[in-house]
C-alpha cells in the first residue's frame, strides 16, 4: 500500500474535493498532467503530494511510475481556525476558516488489472450456470 499525506492544509474540504474528484482512478502521469493545466489553487499541492507517493513507491517499493494509478484519493475536514469579525450593535459575527485533511493511495496497474480479470472470469462463469440451469428447466 503505497500512501502520502496531506494534513492541515489551509483551504477548505469542499474546494479540495473539486480538484480531487478530477483525478481520482486514473494513472499517476494523466493526473500530474490534469493538474498542471487546472485553475484552482489545491492543484499544486495535491500534485506535490502526487509526486511525494510516487517517490514512497518508487524508494520503498521500486515500483515505476508507470505502472501506477490513484486507487483512493480522499479528503477529509481538518480543524477548523475559529475567528470574529465585528457587526453592527457590536455583535462578532463567526468565521470558520476550515482546513483539510488529504490522504492519497496508489496501486500499481497490474494489481487491478489481475482484480478485474478475476471479476470478469467469475461474471462469465455465472453466465454459463444460469444458461445451464435454463437449459435444464426447458428439458
Amino acid at each position: 500500500m503505497i500512501t502520502a499525506k496531506l494534513n492541515n492544509y489551509r483551504q477548505s474540504p469542499r474546494k479540495v474535493r473539486l480538484i480531487a474528484n478530477l483525478v481520482k482512478g486514473k494513472r499517476v502521469d494523466n493526473a500530474l498532467d490534469i493538474l498542471d493545466f487546472a485553475v484552482k489553487r489545491a492543484s499544486l499541492p495535491l500534485k506535490g503530494l502526487i509526486e511525494s507517493a510516487i517517490a514512497n513507491a518508487k524508494n520503498n517499493f521500486n515500483l515505476d511510475k508507470e505502472s501506477l494509478f490513484i486507487k483512493e484519493f480522499r479528503v477529509d475536514g481538518g480543524a477548523i481556525l475559529y475567528r470574529r469579525m465585528p457587526r453592527a450593535r457590536g455583535t462578532a459575527y463567526p468565521i470558520r476558516k476550515r482546513t483539510s485533511h488529504v490522504f492519497l493511495e496508489l496501486e500499481p496497474r497490474e494489481a487491478k488489472e489481475a482484480k478485474t480479470a478475476k471479476s470478469k472470469k467469475e461474471k462469465i462463469a455465472k453466465k454459463e450456470e444460469k444458461k445451464e440451469d435454463k437449459a435444464g428447466d426447458i428439458k
